[in-house]
């Protein structure tokens, strides 16, 4: 790993001038899932790279895998980075790297200014030491002196809010102390690059508030950010760009709302054809005798025609086909829609909880039909499941995990939903 100061950078002039803080050069690197093996291969690396005689080798050996396989990207002075892919596709181990706490196998990281990382907050600290003792400590290997910790000191105990507890050893610290010690003593460094690894949720809602606050002044001071996060919400709403990583590779980057499109489709989405029928028949099993039977599932729009994919803030019908071979008094629609994006979207939707009683059916067959005004829904793919019931607890019949797609006119990442809505402007005569 590379790393380089400003002052020191020399050479043509405009390229001093240059807002790229953060070069990611075709960066590799393997482990090995075998213990003894991992073992023996690091006594073998160190010992070759004491004398002299360790080279860069792409050829995995036997049990080693890619953790980061030829990952390259810039980051951006001022700008926010997001960091997306499932777990075990590579992002801690690029941000270890990139914090120069691991060497990369191939290729270069270069960074320009200092890097603080908020990796396992409070991992780093002596649990023997105190808290003012692990402050200097944790400071210093992030780059500062001890004049410069000296003037930080006060500001990092006031905002990590332990009180007395600063003299007391780490180890009677709660993990939200260390927590809360650890992220006010790394973001206080001031540094040009910060490395945020799903640390956000540290403390009380307060505290949490408080830390997007400080994160947001660095924003303002040109601070660079890379977050990695699992909540697509908090990364559309932090960050203009992103990196999607899978396996080790890097699959897409650039707009953070067209990379987290992409990731919601590869991971939540096996078989996009099954979101785009325009009816779902359903074909039931010749063992079931039912009263009532749900023969198909369709949308239609205003005008009354059968689409394939509803449209957000549109007005939409959901229409439930059956079939009645006996009369029922008393019939209940129930509706759960959830999210396909791992965001935990819910929705429920019920005539008995709406205190609506649909008419008694006779013999033939019906279609039940939901009118929405305005479909709230954000863009999006989501599973839904259909009951028909007699009351809140006898079944008729029932659908499970109808999927459909939401489309969007606009762009609708940033929101938990749709909120329908009329600008006015009034003029205030007096």
């Amino acid at each position: 790993m590379t790393i380089i100061n400003e002052q020191e950078i020399v050479g043509n002039p405009q390229e001093n001038e240059s807002d790229i803080v953060l070069s990611v050069n075709g960066v590799s690197k393997k482990f090995c899932r075998h213990l003894k093996r991992s073992l023996f291969y690091g006594v073998q690396d160190i010992t070759s790279e004491l004398l002299g005689l360790r080279e860069k080798n792409e050829k995995l050996r036997p049990k080693e895998f890619w953790a980061l396989d030829n990952v390259s990207f810039q980051l951006r002075r001022g700008e926010a980075l997001g960091l997306i892919g499932k777990n075990g596709s590579g992002k801690s181990t690029l941000l270890r790297i990139i914090a120069g706490l691991i060497k990369p196998d191939t290729g270069l990281v270069e960074v320009k200014g200092r890097v603080a990382p908020l990796i396992a907050l409070g991992a780093g600290f002596n649990p023997i030491l105190t808290g003012r003792e692990n402050i200097y400590a944790n400071m210093s290997i992030l780059g500062l002196s001890k004049k410069e910790i000296n003037e930080r000191f006060d500001e990092v105990v006031d905002f990590a809010e332990i009180g007395d507890a600063i003299d007391a050893p780490v180890q009677s610290y709660s993990s939200g102390m260390a927590a809360r010690l650890g992220f006010a003593s790394a973001i206080h460094t001031e540094p040009d690059i910060l490395l945020v690894d799903e640390v956000l949720a540290v403390g009380d809602m307060k505290f949490r508030e408080k830390c997007h606050r400080k994160l947001s002044k660095l924003r303002q001071n040109q601070t660079s950010f890379i977050l990695v996060s699992h909540s697509n919400h908090e990364l559309s709403n932090v960050c203009e760009s992103a990196v999607y990583l899978s396996q080790g590779k890097l699959v897409n980057s650039g707009s953070v709302f067209s990379v987290i499109e992409q990731y919601i489709k590869d991971t939540f989405v096996s078989n996009t054809t099954q979101y785009s029928q325009t009816t779902l028949k359903i074909n039931q099993p010749q063992s079931e005798n039912l009263n009532l039977k749900i023969i198909s599932l369709y949308f239609k729009d205003s005008k009354g025609q059968v689409i394939s994919s509803p449209l957000t803030g549109e007005e939409i019908n959901f229409c439930v086909k059956c079939e009645v071979k006996e009369k029922i008094e008393n019939v209940n629609l129930y509706i759960v829609i959830t999210s396909e994006s791992g965001n935990n979207i819910r929705l429920n939707i019920s005539s008995f909880h709406d205190q609506y009683k649909l008419q008694i059916l006779i013999p033939g067959e019906y279609e039940i039909r939901l009118e929405l005004p305005c479909l709230v829904l954000n863009p999006g793919y989501y599973a839904m499941d259909i009951y028909v019931k007699e009351d809140s607890l006898y079944t008729h019949d029932l659908v499970d995990s109808f999927r459909f797609q939401v489309n969007g006119k606009i762009d609708l990442n940033q929101n938990l939903f749709y909120q329908p809505r009329i600008w006015t402007v009034i003029e205030n005569k007096s």
